[in-house]
């Protein structure tokens, strides 16, 4: 039986290869007798399992050894409480800034405004107008210039690809070049996670759910410059304290192992096929593909801002949205599995994330003119 496309936005599709090396690993891992699920977290199988998915991640990032890797648990919206908690006392007193594009940004800011002085620095949260077309909220990214990033700040924020809204940094800003050197950046990468190189040094701290782009739920890839560690605040669980996650390599409290595991086994598939770079070659070609059929009619729509819209997560809108439901029952007869979009913005979504190949967006994209052919 054929599978079918997959668009889910998270958890989403795995590589059918990850997908078949870890059935075929299931009851006995490298001999070892055991399911991965079965081993001590502080045995010898599993730690090498860890510690070569931290030497596998930090090659295809680039990271250097003046940055963590730590492998922990929570999600990316865990993460929202776990960073401020770890930062935003670290000069002395609680205060951050925020960058807010969108639904995950917003409540990035909501949530570490209950450790401290969470301040917007620049938000897209209004209608503006971008090269004489109207721009909805949340559909654009402000200007880097425009940002009011306060010096004496512990951290400023950013959602570097808005699963929800489709919008994505395709740059990081420069912090000297913000007047706040001194200001590391967060990066919330969750949903662009691996999709192409990132300069992991530009930013202080980076985070990603793996649900996306690297593995199942379960785990979160943390990415920080150890000079941020050590000044958590006192009412931080010891479990998310990253000093004490990263002396102890992802292995302070039980991690979740398997979906390490998993991610791993990810890592060495993305190797195989060439590292982030290839990712992103391939990613581009998905993207253009999918774009330049919903730019070239009027029967659909995708709201983003051109020079901002995401390769990973492509909302879009049908002219007569009484056709949604139609829609999506021809989609699924078809094979394309779950492209309702985020219950708070509607429409459609297809997320074309690194385990979706061309032939999967070819087939949607001849999906999207059939059915305008049939109902436009």
């Amino acid at each position: 039986m054929a599978r079918p496309w997959n668009f889910s936005a998270g958890p989403s599709a795995l590589p059918e290869a990850v997908l078949q090396q870890a059935a075929a690993e299931m009851l006995d891992w490298n001999g070892s007798g055991m399911s991965v699920m079965e081993m001590s977290h502080r045995g010898k199988h599993f730690v090498q399992i860890c510690d070569t998915a931290e030497s596998d991640l930090r090659e295809l990032l680039g990271v250097p050894p003046d940055y963590a890797v730590m492998f922990m648990q929570g999600g990316g919206l865990g993460e929202n409480a776990i960073v401020p908690m770890n930062l935003i006392g670290r000069r002395g007193y609680a205060a951050a800034d925020f960058v807010v594009t969108g639904h995950w940004s917003t409540r990035s800011h909501k949530e570490a405004g209950r450790y401290g002085d969470a301040q917007i620095a620049a938000t897209s949260g209004v209608a503006t107008v971008i090269d004489g077309r109207e721009q909805a909220p949340f559909s654009w990214v402000p200007p880097v210039d425009s940002w009011n990033v306060r010096p004496e700040a512990a951290y400023l924020h950013l959602c570097s690809n808005e699963t929800i809204h489709g919008v994505e940094f395709m740059d990081w800003p420069d912090m000297a070049a913000l007047g706040a050197p001194d200001v590391p950046l967060v990066v919330d990468a969750s949903s662009h996670f691996l999709s192409r190189p990132m300069d992991v040094t530009r930013a202080g701290l980076m985070f990603a759910g793996a649900q996306k782009n690297a593995g199942p739920a379960g785990v979160t890839m943390v990415v920080a410059r150890r000079d941020l560690l050590g000044k958590a605040l006192p009412i931080c669980p010891s479990a998310f304290d990253y000093a004490n996650v990263a002396a102890e390599h992802s292995r302070y409290n039980t991690p979740p192992a398997y979906a390490i595991y998993i991610a791993g086994l990810v890592f060495k598939w993305i190797k195989a096929q060439g590292g982030v770079a290839a990712m992103e070659a391939a990613n581009r070609a998905k993207a253009d593909l999918l774009y330049g059929y919903l730019d070239s009619t009027a029967f659909y729509r995708n709201p983003v801002q051109a020079s901002v819209r995401s390769r990973m997560n492509v909302p879009f809108v049908l002219r007569d949205e009484s056709l949604n439901d139609a829609f999506l029952q021809g989609a699924e007869a078809a094979g394309l599995m779950q492209l309702k979009g985020h219950k708070s913005v509607g429409g459609m979504r297809a997320s074309i994330y690194n385990a979706m190949p061309l032939e999967g967006v070819q087939a949607l994209v001849d999906y999207l003119r059939e059915f305008e052919r049939r109902y436009g």
